[in-house]
């Protein structure tokens, strides 16, 4: 073995000399290096634990800036405490003394009022009723003359802007004075015609009344014979077929009867094409037919000499043009407005007015709601509610009271003088009443001790209600309370 190391190792020194030696140095440099860390690791320590002092100084110089803070606010605190204890202090004072004060004010004020009331000889109540009775009295008049200038103003700015409407609609419109008459004169060439026209024995008037349904009229007037009845196209079947009769010179049933008939056709065809044409004049397409040949009728109605169809013409043109100022609906105005006395037409043979009839019609054929209430209420029978309602009702009124469209009789015109005298006559505190310009207003004078100014406004529009309610009159009457306070005193 040992041959063997000494052969591996060279023949040199001992192994074992060898390997100890390289073992020390081998503990040497072990040693060398971990003293090397030991070094590094207690100078990385020592910079840390720098770093961590550091830190900590900074910190406890922080708390120690947070501290002062604090340690001068609580001083801060303190001093705010005491300067509030001692405001308190001052204000309890004064809240005090302020006490003291009012009592002594209301000691004062009672004392006051016990000698203002020994003074007056009133206690507080009664002084207190007496000046709300004063005060509720000064109110009501300056209510009073508020609500009057106020009504004044609004109604002059209405009646001007309506004034420039209404005339500028009338100005618009050119409609001739009306002259028809209610009954058909038929002029014969001599008195021998009559003969003829009564027949044997009366055969041929009878048979005329019965083909006609109308009264014939031949007394004693030269020339002329007279076709009454209440239904105005019989009326003109009648006219129409005497007058034929009288020129051909046949007349007998037979031949009555054969011209009647043609009549009642032509008849017939004028009030068609009367109701298209109309239709057509004011802009109203699509109508039913059947509504049509009803309209037309109305062109051989009256109402106090003014021809209807024409009436309704009118009307629908004036509605139209107020429609367009005001900017309401021109389709339900202009076909309630052609409309709104279709009634008329049929009021003979159907109960009832001719405002509700027209608009029972106007459902029958369908048209709309709105178009039907504006024929039913241009006589105020219903509930107003549309403007283009409104505006038929006003557009009816000035066609029908216009210069020249109408003509009534002198006895009905100073019964309605009188009825409207009466009417007013018979409200509390009236002394006088005086219908003036054609019935157009009535100027009531009241006893001014017993209406004051707001009672007179009220007098004015119940008379006027009241005027609405019980006469039927074409356009408006103006109602004017005049009220007057006299101030008489007597020298001694």
């Amino acid at each position: 073995m040992l041959d063997f190391l000494r052969h591996l190792f060279g023949g040199g020194p001992d192994p074992r000399e060898a390997a100890r030696l390289e073992a020390e140095r081998i503990v040497q440099n072990a040693d060398a290096e971990a003293r090397g860390k030991v070094l590094e690791g207690q100078e990385q320590t020592l910079e840390l634990r720098g770093e961590l002092e550091a830190e900590v100084r900074e910190q406890r110089q922080e708390v120690q800036r947070h501290e002062d803070r604090l340690l001068k606010r609580e001083d801060s605190l303190d001093r705010k405490n005491d300067d509030l204890d001692k405001r308190d202090g001052r204000l309890r004072g004064k809240e005090e003394s302020l006490d003291d004060r009012l009592e002594e004010l209301d000691e004062t004020v009672r004392e006051q009022r016990s000698e203002l009331e020994r003074m007056a000889g009133l206690t507080a109540e009664e002084a207190r009723e007496r000046l709300l009775g004063q005060i509720d009295e000064e109110v009501r008049e300056e209510s009073g003359r508020l609500v009057r200038m106020y009504e004044a103003k609004a109604k002059e700015e209405a009646d001007d802007r309506a004034r420039k409407i209404v005339a500028t609609a009338i100005q618009r419109v050119t409609s001739e004075v009306t002259t028809e008459s209610t009954v058909s004169v038929i002029q014969i060439p001599n008195e021998e015609m009559k003969g003829r026209i009564i027949g044997r024995e009366g055969r041929n008037i009878r048979a005329l009344e019965a083909a006609t349904g109308c009264d014939l009229i031949i007394d004693d007037t030269p020339d002329v014979v007279t076709m009454s009845s209440f239904d105005p196209v019989r009326r003109e079947i009648g006219r129409l077929a005497l007058s034929r009769l009288v020129s051909d010179g046949r007349i007998h049933p037979a031949r009555i009867e054969e011209q009647v008939n043609k009549a009642t056709k032509e008849v017939d065809a004028v009030i068609k094409q009367a109701g298209e044409d109309a239709a057509i004049e004011v802009k109203c397409p699509g109508l039913p037919k059947d509504l049509l040949n009803t309209f037309g009728r109305l062109r051989y109605r009256t109402s106090y000499g003014q021809n209807q169809l024409r009436h309704a013409v009118e009307t629908c043109h004036l509605s139209t043009m107020m429609a367009e100022e005001l900017g309401a609906d021109l389709e339900v105005t202009r076909r309630g407005s052609l409309l709104h006395d279709i009634g008329k037409a049929v009021d003979h043979d159907v109960d009832g007015t001719h405002a509700m009839i027209g608009g029972e019609m106007a459902r029958r054929f369908k048209l709309s709601e709105e178009i039907a209430h504006c024929i039913e209420a241009h006589h105020d029978e219903v509930e107003m509610h549309s403007v283009e309602a409104m505006i038929v009702q006003m557009a009816d009124a000035i066609s029908g009271g216009r210069p020249g469209a109408r003509r009534e009789s002198a006895e009905r015109y100073i019964e309605r003088l009188r009825s409207l005298e009466e009417i007013a006559n018979g409200f509390p505190g009236v002394e006088q009443s005086f219908a003036i310009q054609a019935g157009r207003e009535v100027r009531v004078l009241v006893n001014p001790k017993s209406v004051d100014d707001l009672e007179a406004m009220r007098m004015a529009r119940d008379i006027s209600k009241t005027i609405e309610e019980n006469l039927q009159y074409p356009g408006q009457i103006r109602v004017t309370v005049l009220r007057e306070t006299r101030a008489t005193e007597v020298a001694r």
